[in-house]
């Protein structure tokens, strides 16, 4: 759950064990959110002792020395979500921010392309390429002036390309509305 954990309210009940890493929504790397079903938690002779639940749960999660830094961020990350709404108050961020940014997707007559069906599609990690003949170099240009523009890590997986906007829970309406203008200002340009 590493891209969507904790940025909407979730059935804990639906799921055996959710593993998210805190780097993306609620801390920094280094951290694993690990939550497990009671009835999960037994002795594991195929692990290894650091991956057996039990023996985590019987340690109160400290059978290692824990990463106590990133637990100290993690604790601030989720006072702040607390703070700004909880899981209800992410949703609605998440919402807002994926609007801004598949509106000047779908509102582009074409110019930028997001071929993932509607209902489908993440409200963390949008992505787009840009179309026509002329798409792959004016991704190119796209990154790097939006780079200048300090929005950096914008291009796509190294496996697809195109270009990745990632609005995890601490990016901002105000933000995505940087983006949403650059990305209106250089459709006018290249269009």
């Amino acid at each position: 759950m590493t891209s969507n954990f904790l940025t909407r309210p979730f059935d804990i009940t639906k799921y055996g064990v959710v593993v998210a890493g805190a780097q993306k929504n609620v801390g920094v790397a280094a951290l694993a959110v690990v939550i497990v079903r009671e009835d999960l938690i037994k002795p594991m002779e195929v692990c290894p002792a650091v991956l057996d639940f039990k023996i985590t749960a019987d340690n109160k999660s400290l059978y290692n020395t824990p990463p106590t830094y990133p637990i100290y961020i993690t604790g601030l990350f989720l006072k702040w979500i607390k703070e700004n709404g909880g899981l209800e108050g992410m949703s609605r961020l998440a919402d807002a921010r994926s609007k801004l940014i598949y509106d000047a997707i779908d509102n582009s007559n074409g110019f930028y392309v997001n071929k993932v069906n509607v209902k489908d599609r993440s409200r963390i990690s949008v992505v787009f390429r840009i179309a026509g003949d002329r798409g792959e170099e004016l991704e190119k240009k796209f990154i790097a002036e939006a780079t200048a523009a300090k929005m950096i890590q914008l291009k796509g997986h190294r496996s697809v390309g195109g270009i990745r906007a990632s609005m995890y829970n601490a990016i901002t309406i105000e933000e995505a509305q940087v983006l949403e203008r650059f990305m209106k200002d250089f459709q006018a340009k290249h269009q």
